[in-house]
Parts: C-alpha cells; sequence; structure tokens
C-alpha cells in the first residue's frame, strides 16, 4: 500500500506540472471569479443544517463567506468572513497531518488503514466488518483512532497537540466552541461505541472515553472562512503556511495527507466531487468546504445548509465554478 500511496502521490505532481501551466491567477481573474461564485450563488436555498448535533441546528444557515489564499500568501475574500462555525470533520485532515509528521505514512497505514470504507462517514459496520482493520482517518472510526495516536502521557497533553497544529495550519490560536461541544459532547454515545469496539479489536491506542472527548473537542473548534483557506493554502504550498510563513509540516506528510483527501474527503461523495473538481478537499457539517490546488492555493467556503451526504451544497457548488473558471481542475491537461 505504501508503494500505490507513492504512486499516487508521484501521478499528481506529475498531473500538476502537465496540466497547471493555464491556471491564471492575477489578482483581477480571482477577484472577478469569486465575485461572479457569490453572486451565482448567494441566493441558493437549498439543503438543511446538520441537527444531529442540536447546536449546529441554530447555527445562521445564511452565513456564507469565501476565501482563497494562494501559495504565496495573497488573500482574497468575499461575503461573511467573521462569522465562525466548528469545524468538525475537516479537523480530521490535519490531525492526520500530524500523526504522519510524528510517525511518519507507513505507521499511519498500518494502524489506521488509508482506503475509503464505501460506508457512511459514522458506520459502525465498517468497523464490524474489518475487525477494526483497514479504516480510514477521515471518517469517524478512523478519525477517533487517529486522535488516539497522536503523542502525549495523558489527554491534556494530546489535546495541546492537536491544538497547536489546528492553529499552526489555520494561522492563529483556534479556540473551542463551548456551546458545540458541550451539545456534541452530552450526545456522542455512537461515537463512544465506536470507540469501544474499535477497543475489542485493539485498533485504538489511548482511552476510549478520554480519546472520544479529545476528538469532540478537535470538531468544536471555532473557524472562519479564512480559516479553512489559511489551513488548505498550507498544504497547498508543501506544509508551509503561506501567511505566517512557519514551516507546519514537511513535504512528505502533505503528499501522504493529500491522496487520502482525494479519495474521502467528501464523505460518501468523494468520487463524485473528485469527477467535478479534481481537488483535495474535506468538507464537515458544520458548513465548511476546503479544497487544495497543489502548488497554486487552497480555497474555502462556509455555508451550513448541506445535502443528504453532509456536504455544504452551496460550498460544492461555488468551489467547483470557481476551480472551472480558473481552470484549477489539475485534470485539466493542455496538448501538446
Amino acid at each position: 500500500m505504501k508503494k500505490q500511496m507513492i504512486f499516487v502521490g508521484l501521478m499528481i505532481a506529475f498531473i500538476i506540472n502537465q496540466g497547471y501551466s493555464q491556471i491564471i491567477l492575477n489578482k483581477q481573474n480571482i477577484e472577478n471569479t469569486l465575485n461572479e461564485a457569490f453572486d451565482k450563488f448567494k441566493d441558493l436555498k437549498e439543503g438543511n443544517n446538520a441537527d444531529y448535533i442540536k447546536e449546529l441546528a441554530n447555527v445562521d444557515p445564511n452565513i456564507f463567506g469565501i476565501a482563497l489564499v494562494t501559495a504565496e500568501g495573497a488573500v482574497y475574500t468575499k461575503g461573511d468572513i467573521t462569522s465562525m462555525v466548528s469545524i468538525q470533520s475537516i479537523s480530521k485532515v490535519f490531525t492526520m497531518a500530524k500523526v504522519i509528521e510524528q510517525e511518519g505514512p507507513q505507521f499511519l497505514e498500518d494502524k489506521i488503514g488509508v482506503n475509503a470504507t464505501g460506508l457512511p462517514f459514522n458506520s459502525i459496520v465498517a468497523v464490524e466488518m474489518h475487525k477494526g482493520d483497514k479504516i480510514n482517518p477521515l471518517v469517524n472510526p478512523g478519525a477517533i483512532a487517529t486522535t488516539s495516536l497522536v503523542r502525549g502521557n495523558d489527554s491534556i497533553a494530546k489535546w495541546k497537540e492537536i491544538e497547536k497544529i489546528q492553529s499552526a495550519f489555520a494561522g492563529r490560536q483556534l479556540s473551542i466552541n463551548r456551546p458545540v461541544y458541550i451539545s456534541e459532547a452530552g450526545d456522542n454515545l455512537r461515537n463512544q461505541a465506536i470507540a469501544h469496539l474499535l477497543l475489542a479489536y485493539n485498533r485504538i491506542y489511548f482511552d476510549p472515553v478520554q480519546t472520544t472527548d479529545i476528538y469532540t473537542k478537535q470538531c468544536a473548534l471555532n473557524v472562519n472562512v479564512k480559516d479553512l483557506a489559511t489551513m488548505a493554502a498550507t498544504l497547498a504550498n508543501g506544509g508551509v503556511n503561506p501567511v505566517t510563513k512557519n514551516k507546519v509540516v514537511s513535504q512528505t506528510t502533505v503528499m501522504y495527507t493529500l491522496p487520502v483527501m482525494a479519495t474521502a474527503g467528501l464523505y460518501d461523495n468523494s468520487g463524485i466531487w473528485l469527477f467535478n473538481s479534481g481537488l483535495p478537499a474535506k468538507s464537515g457539517v458544520g458548513g465548511g468546504i476546503l479544497a487544495v490546488c497543489p502548488g497554486k492555493f487552497g480555497i474555502a467556503v462556509i455555508s451550513p445548509p448541506l445535502d443528504k451526504t453532509g456536504n455544504s451544497l452551496k460550498a460544492q457548488k461555488v468551489i467547483q465554478y470557481v476551480v472551472e473558471k480558473l481552470k484549477a481542475n489539475p485534470y485539466w491537461i493542455n496538448p501538446k
């Protein structure tokens, strides 16, 4: 599997080198494209807020912001860039990156797995089917197990490492949305069950109750759309935050992070997303989606109403529109 992941990384790099010459990323073009996307989709009213986490049902469904951050650190925004939402599953990407950075990609593959499960993000069946083996860091069972692998002698130390890495990617200190955390912690019985089932198969590596709590805190971190775009741009820039100029993770870590995003970043619709955009991405039920155009930019949109698979409807449409207009799909290749 390690050889397969290296092959995927090399193929992505080849496609980038072959096909990205046509991207036009000057200031005027980016601003015009974001303005067009905002105006085109601002009145879209489809979808509904997530309500299985009670506090998310109360989030303003009219929040709509777009941000694009280039690999050079230029920041472009449109719409609501100040409203905060909980990061939710988008956080999984950066905890996964932390474990890869600390332990290496083979460790992640051996301890968690990297294949898409083909089942819903919170599926217990997926755990039982594979006896806790070959799960994925971007769905709940694999994400909880990944959280348990972050270094630290106790839950406080582990949480500090997670909070630190998420904040480093965002370029500022992130904090917990307390109402969301309290709401989620009081109603996360399914995740607790997943953690204990993983324990039964020796596929969780720290206390299951404490791990679930750390994971719940991680998902409750507050972000705005610029935070998410900066996190994506840090991946696009090979692990160096283009705004702060701080190295967050290595190029190798990024190379192994992006393929997992490409294959499992948008829950059950990951294949459809990749088909339509070509970009590694990650969504969260808080209403955010970020996507990575490797070597070029990170883009994010926040709009809380979701489709049936838990992905922001408006965010998907906006990012796909921007990718098309900027010719940023790495699979768009000009013939020689």
